[in-house]
C-alpha cells in the first residue's frame, strides 16, 4: 500500500509514543487521501489517528520479539537523536 511506512517492531531502543503516533497518522493520510484536516474532516482524523494509535501501541506490546532486526535502517528521525536517550 504505502512503502513510507516504518517498522516499529523491532527497533533498538523500541518505539517511541510519538513514533508510534507518526505512523498512525501517516496512514490515515494514506487511507483518507486527507492531508490537511479541514474543520469539516478533522474530528474523524483526529479519531482515527487516536483509535489506530492505541491498537499499534497495543500490538506492538503482544507481539514477540523480532527474531531478526527490521531489514531497513531505522528512521531517519532517529538518526538525529543522541545516543542513550
Amino acid at each position: 500500500m504505502c512503502r513510507n511506512i516504518t517498522i516499529l517492531r523491532g527497533l533498538e531502543p523500541a518505539a517511541t509514543a510519538d513514533e508510534i503516533e507518526a505512523a498512525a497518522m501517516q496512514y490515515v493520510r494514506k487511507v483518507s487521501g486527507v492531508t490537511r484536516p479541514s474543520a469539516a474532516t478533522a474530528e474523524a482524523f483526529e479519531r482515527a489517528v487516536r483509535a489506530i494509535t492505541e491498537i499499534t501501541t497495543d500490538l506492538l506490546a503482544e507481539l514477540p520479539p523480532r527474531r531478526n532486526p527490521p531489514r531497513t535502517v531505522p528512521p531517519l528521525r532517529r538518526l538525529n537523536r543522541p545516543l542513550g536517550i
